[in-house]
């Protein structure tokens, strides 16, 4: 990201000219205004405001609304000047970034493939003469070419992992509701999310984190509850499909699969073949169910209205769904919910599952030739993702002679940040925390890693974030009791010294518990760092045991070669 935001904009614009892609467009902000925004936010930055997305330039699907921008959903006649921007947006902005333009989509957001546009099919950004993927198919493809940093896409039946998986980028949809969908025009309510497009894990999870949590626009967003989990394991366990299916990928495909879990195996984690029929047979719902009834309710009037402009395979398919009968609808609803049972037996045990992301990267050619059957292979691995509320990231696994390929991490609800940390082991980054309501609290004795009570903190779903260091204005005892543990008792300031211990984010209902189980004298409560910060820590209300103040911390305490005797 440059340092000056209109440096970043000017670099914008020429890779437009260089790529020369303009079916990625359908709405493309004039130079001098976005050049003009850049400036003011350059002087705005010089000011001194804090903007953290500052010099990020991103592209908007055209089906969410951007503030004097029109919102087409890929129709010409749908074409309408939005006054507000969508919550996700306006986030972005309100943060220092900048919108480019709006992108090419499949029409309504309905398709994998990336070619059912009036506007022109949008092609691969390695491969021209291969689909780039949809919906969000000009999304992709923008921040693919380097064109911008990131870019929102949505995410009903898998448009925002797919296309991620055939442009070689990363790709991150959240459990449903952590994005509000307020200012997204609808493909089926119930299921539908704002995704993230980016080059690198990194990126993509700054953005989530900048769009992530409820609205009062959108009554369907979620906030994150009190026992989200906020870390994966240092070894964690992945489910990955039997071998048969994934008999419908190539032999090529195969062995990169191979390679991720591989990959996933060497960096620590346990992998296990599970029963992927369930989660295959749900998706089936999504377009052959009843559950298609939400398409034509969200836009089938309008398409019977304005024949025009309408893609003839997403106007087949939203006139199916107009005859769906309600009880039809509510019985494949139940069904969804038994399925969601079935894949969380399933999950027991584990925490991911990965999948291929996309079977196959079909040509613009095959697309054409049978649309309907190439884009049900598509979705194989994603259209359970959304009826079954799971979440996922998506990174790439590789290239063969006929395409990309990538994998998806696939998580439950809320569990958003173990995808982001099992994705980063597969791309080798270090993961960034998502803001998920933790609560930081710093610990310095039984609890420390390697410690007795440590499990407590991680099977709470803790997470470690640094070594910290209190102000000097404490002293340690080694407390009596079966466990050794130290007490950290607050003094006057210089009257004791600074201690070492660990800062971890922990899920707010973790806390209660902790509280509720500590024993006297043990206290949780205000601890002061030698940074000044007061966080939440575990101390004590009075001295007892011996003082070991002089030894730093617990683990040096620990570490002398002789020790005061604790009883």
């Amino acid at each position: 990201m440059s340092d000056r935001v209109t440096e970043r904009v000017q670099q914008a614009f020429a890779r437009i000219a260089e790529t020369d892609r303009p079916e990625i467009w359908i709405t493309l902000r004039p130079e001098a205004d976005v050049l003009a925004e850049a400036a003011a936010l350059d002087e705005r930055v010089a000011a001194g405001e804090s903007l953290p997305c500052a010099g990020l330039v991103v592209a908007v699907k055209d089906n969410i609304d951007v503030a004097g921008l029109p919102t087409t959903a890929g129709h010409p006649a749908f074409a309408h000047r939005a006054e507000t921007s969508a919550s996700a947006v306006q986030r972005l902005i309100d943060a220092g970034a900048i919108v480019l333009g709006k992108t090419n989509l499949d029409q309504f957001a309905t398709g994998l493939v990336g070619t059912r546009s009036p506007y022109g099919a949008v092609r691969n950004s390695r491969f021209p003469d291969r689909i780039s993927g949809g919906s969000s198919s000009g999304s992709a493809v923008a921040v693919a070419l380097g064109i911008v940093d990131a870019a929102l896409g949505t995410d009903t039946a898998g448009s925002g992992r797919v296309p991620a998986a055939l442009n070689g980028i990363v790709g991150i949809k959240t459990t449903l509701g952590i994005v509000p969908v307020d200012g997204v025009v609808p493909a089926c309510r119930s299921y539908d999310a704002v995704t993230v497009f980016a080059r690198t894990l990194a990126v993509a999870t700054e953005v989530t984190a900048v769009i992530a949590g409820s609205s009062r626009l959108d009554p369907a967003s979620r906030e994150w509850p009190a026992d989200v989990v906020l870390a994966a394991p240092a070894q964690p366990r992945i489910a990955v499909p039997r071998p048969e299916f994934l008999e419908s990928l190539s032999s090529e495909r195969r062995a990169l699969f191979s390679a991720a879990v591989a990959r996933l195996r060497d960096r620590g984690a346990t992998t296990e073949e599970i029963d992927l029929g369930p989660f295959l047979e749900c998706a089936k719902l999504l377009y052959e169910g009843a559950l298609v009834a939400e398409r034509y309710a969200a836009y089938g009037a309008f398409m019977a209205a304005h024949p025009e402009g309408a893609d003839p395979t997403v106007a087949l398919i939203v006139a199916a769904a107009e005859g769906r009968r309600g009880p039809d609808l509510v019985a494949d609803q139940e069904r969804v919910a038994r399925y969601r049972l079935q894949a969380a037996a399933l999950l027991e045990g584990f925490d991911a599952l990965l999948v291929p992301t996309t079977p196959e990267h079909p040509t613009l050619a095959e697309v054409a030739a049978d649309p309907v059957a190439v884009n049900s292979r598509l979705g194989t691995f994603t259209n359970f993702m959304n009826l079954l509320d799971l979440a996922g990231v998506a990174v790439p696994a590789g290239e063969t002679h006929d395409g990309l390929f990538g994998v998806t991490v696939v998580v439950r609800a809320f569990a958003d940040q173990v995808a982001i940390d099992v994705a980063a082991l597969l791309v080798d980054e270090t993961p960034l925390v998502l803001p998920t309501g933790g609560i930081e609290l710093a610990v310095f004795g039984a609890h420390l890693s390697g410690q007795p009570l440590n499990h407590q903190l991680v099977s709470a779903g803790a997470r470690l974030l640094t070594a910290v260091q209190t102000s000097d204005a404490y002293r340690m005892h080694a407390l009596p009791g079966p466990t050794p543990k130290p007490g950290v008792v607050r003094v006057e300031q210089g009257a004791g010294r600074s201690l070492a211990g660990e800062a971890w984010l922990v899920p707010p209902a973790a806390l209660g518990r902790f509280l509720a189980a500590l024993p006297q004298p043990m206290t949780l409560g205000r601890i002061e760092l030698a940074d000044h910060r007061e966080v939440l820590g575990f101390g004590c209300s009075w001295a007892q045991g011996p003082d070991i103040t002089e030894f730093g911390g617990w683990l040096s305490y620990l570490d002398a070669p002789s020790q005061p005797i604790t009883g």
